[in-house]
């Protein structure tokens, strides 16, 4: 880990202000060491950091990932009811879905224009929209 992703790691987990664990900072440098945003997935998270040496379980992965979407760091995007990604990019925004390749990308925020929502039940306000366009290769013929 660089200095620079060090620093940027402890920076984003004390926005939260999470204890910089060993665990915590590793998957943190993988995730906004470089400044860029990301889309993981737990099981992509956990083989890149089991490639840089450092020993986390799956279930660790899986419970940091949690306390970071808790924290507001992160928000988890479902693509279907077996798969999660976790986007480093908070604020809303749409998403492409690569079904072909398993692939999630940020949406052009722009080019979306919701026009209405349904009337909600008594009782409940709407907490969040979340828009995941399903992209798949046209056939060729």
């Amino acid at each position: 880990m660089t200095p620079e992703a060090l620093e940027r790691s402890q920076a984003w987990l004390g926005q939260a202000e999470l204890r910089p664990t060993r665990q915590r900072l590793a998957l943190a440098s993988l995730l906004v060491g470089d400044g860029q945003n990301r889309h993981v997935t737990a099981e992509g998270l956990h083989e890149a950091v089991l490639g840089t040496g450092d020993k986390v379980s799956l279930a660790t992965v899986y419970n940091t990932l949690r306390a970071f979407c808790d924290a507001g760091l992160m928000q988890e995007v479902t693509v279907d009811g077996n798969r999660s990604y976790f986007d480093t990019r908070v604020d809303d925004h749409p998403h492409f879905y690569l079904e072909g390749c398993g692939s999630l990308k940020d949406a052009p925020a722009a080019e979306l224009e919701i026009k209405s929502l349904p009337d909600v039940p008594d009782g409940y306000e709407v907490a969040k929209v979340d828009v995941v366009i399903r992209l798949r290769r046209k056939s060729c013929s």
